[in-house]
């Protein structure tokens, strides 16, 4: 179910600290009002000043009149008649699983009811929620807007299907540019891309392969022109990155095979060796397409 007169009704951001007032931000400069919620009433002042000093740099603004904005200590305060509620309140699991619980009691029962949390599921978050309440909950995690607008979106495992299309469309018009984690998983798109080139980079860093200035300078020339990891992938061939990864498996005793093994079976296996394939790869042919099979994988 989809919250009704969505666009007469209020935003809520339960945290006005440094990401709560940035999304508050975000909605407001596309004419939302939004009422948040902090219950340290000394951030009270900081938080509406921010939003009056930054509300016009935000890539909505100037299309609509910005809507109010107003702040509450209490939470049944800050969140009647919401159809959108965001919580960003701090990174504490038990603090969160009672704010949900809170809001299944005062939100409006049609309200969507999104976690901004960027380590925690929000499955993680419904300990103390009717099943009922499940489907309207998923996560929507925000960066750092405006100087970041990106925002991903992602399932509790139960979130009404419907919610998604909605939610992004909504995104858009504030603004945000929407990606959608399809499953639940830790870490979200993004900072599992991050946590591995992370790791990775202290890996070199500390056999001593190389030093951070070299890194950076490396990283940057050649990411400048590649277009992602997929394309990336793509344009060396299918075939040579799962000989490469089975290297790597084989040198450094990796425990697990599961991602050739599934690039083997999903791609190479239907003749999808990349860009240099008419079968495509990570991303269809161009400019056209043609039946496939993996007969030549067989000669």
């Amino acid at each position: 179910m989809l919250p009704e007169n969505y666009s007469n009704r209020p935003v809520a951001v339960l945290g006005g600290g440094v990401l709560g007032r940035r999304i508050a931000c975000t909605w407001a400069s596309a004419g939302y009002d939004v009422k948040i919620r902090e219950p340290d009433q000394s951030q009270h002042e900081p938080c509406l000043d921010y939003i009056m000093e930054n509300v016009m740099k935000y890539p909505a603004a100037g299309k609509k009149s910005a809507g109010t904005v107003r702040i509450f200590q209490d939470l049944d305060m800050a969140v009647q008649t919401a159809w959108l509620v965001i919580e960003a309140v701090p990174e504490k699991i038990q603090i969160k699983i009672d704010t949900f619980s809170e809001l299944e009691t005062h939100a409006p029962k049609d309200a969507i009811l999104a976690s901004n949390s960027s380590s925690y599921k929000s499955s993680e978050l419904l300990g103390k929620v009717k099943d009922t309440t499940k489907s309207r909950v998923l996560n929507t995690h925000y960066y750092m807007p405006p100087e970041n607008m990106v925002v991903e979106l992602m399932t509790d495992g139960y979130t009404d299907p419907d919610i998604f299309p909605f939610l992004m469309d909504r995104q858009r018009e504030v603004g945000s540019k929407p990606f959608f984690a399809r499953k639940e998983c830790t870490g979200f798109i993004f900072n599992r891309l991050w946590a591995a080139i992370k790791r990775e980079t202290l890996s070199i860093l500390a056999e001593g392969v190389s030093t951070p200035e070299e890194i950076d300078t490396l990283f940057i020339e050649l990411t400048r022109s590649w277009g992602g990891p997929c394309r990336f992938m793509d344009a060396v061939g299918l075939d040579t990155v799962a000989l490469i990864e089975d290297h790597y498996i084989r040198e450094r005793q990796l425990s697990s095979t599961y991602t050739v093994d599934f690039l083997r079976r999903e791609y190479l296996a239907k003749g999808k060796l990349g860009a240099k394939s008419p079968c495509g790869g990570l991303y269809p042919p161009q400019p056209k397409s043609v039946i496939c099979d993996n007969s030549a994988l067989l000669n």
